[in-house]
């Protein structure tokens, strides 16, 4: 019986291992896919059948600087991903803090609305936040790209979970101690809190770093748009340099690829400690 036990392990690790490798080299492809066509010529790329092979042609990434200001909508993208990430880490703790552990009256219909945002299409908010930058004078400006991403309702949903998952007897010892609400949460909640807020972090970095639509919108100052709306423009009407799209693209990934790299542990076990309840 003991020795069936490791054997039976050892069955159902190959057999998960069967399912994740096939599954990774599905997911990698693309970024492969995208390798390749960044160092071919835009015939080859264009070729049917599609050709495997690289070229070499690495001056796709030099036509990229010159097509594009990639240094200035490279740093707007890091402004702009930055001040999304550190708004929503400050505000979505504090927000999911209070509908977790706070009683106060209006709490469950005031957080159904929050839910409601997350059913809404992104969509239909551009044009009332578009007319909002326009009033302010803010419009091709970096504070038009940050401020409406500042908040999440996501984020606080997530949080919420989170907290409503740590032991209450935590809270109940400290206020015995005579600490205050606020002690409370910074001193206690919010360190506890930590896997979740890098989980945040991580999703709300990537969604800044990959927004499309809304920098597109109001910034249209090649010099002041970021980094996806500036490869969008390289898509021509009737033709389009694919590789030199491509290499602009992978470029424009590979701080993010890197992010998740070091942060994927912390992100990984944030989520997994998300709790169900509520």
């Amino acid at each position: 019986m003991a020795e069936s036990r490791p054997r039976a392990r050892t069955r159902s690790h190959i057999g998960v291992h069967a399912v994740l490798i096939p599954a990774s080299l599905v997911m990698i492809a693309p970024f492969v896919w995208q390798l390749i066509t960044s160092l071919q010529t835009l015939s080859t790329a264009t070729r049917v059948p599609p050709s495997l092979l690289p070229a070499g042609h690495w001056d796709n990434y030099g036509k990229v600087f010159g097509l594009l200001p990639f240094g200035e909508q490279f740093l707007n993208t890091a402004l702009m991903a930055a001040g999304r990430t550190a708004g929503q880490i400050l505000l979505c703790p504090l927000a999911a803090y209070a509908f977790a552990r706070l009683r106060f009256p209006g709490r469950q219909p005031l957080f159904g609305l929050f839910l409601c945002v997350l059913m809404v299409p992104p969509q239909l908010f551009i044009i009332p936040q578009y007319e909002i930058m326009s009033s302010l004078g803010w419009l091709n400006s970096l504070q038009a790209l940050i401020v409406p991403g500042m908040f999440s309702a996501f984020g606080v949903f997530l949080l919420r979970q989170f907290f409503l998952g740590l032991p209450p007897e935590l809270e109940e010892a400290a206020r015995l101690d005579g600490a205050g609400p606020w002690r409370i949460y910074w001193s206690i909640m919010l360190p506890l809190a930590r896997p979740g807020v890098i989980a945040l972090s991580v999703l709300a970095l990537l969604w800044s770093w990959n927004d499309l639509f809304w920098p597109l919108v109001v910034n249209t100052d090649p010099e002041k748009m970021t980094l996806s709306a500036g490869l969008a423009t390289l898509q021509g009407q009737f033709q389009t340099d694919y590789p030199v799209l491509m290499a602009g693209s992978l470029l424009a990934s590979l701080p993010v690829i890197a992010v998740f790299a070091l942060l994927q542990r912390q992100f990984i076990q944030g989520i997994a400690h998300t709790g169900v309840k509520g």
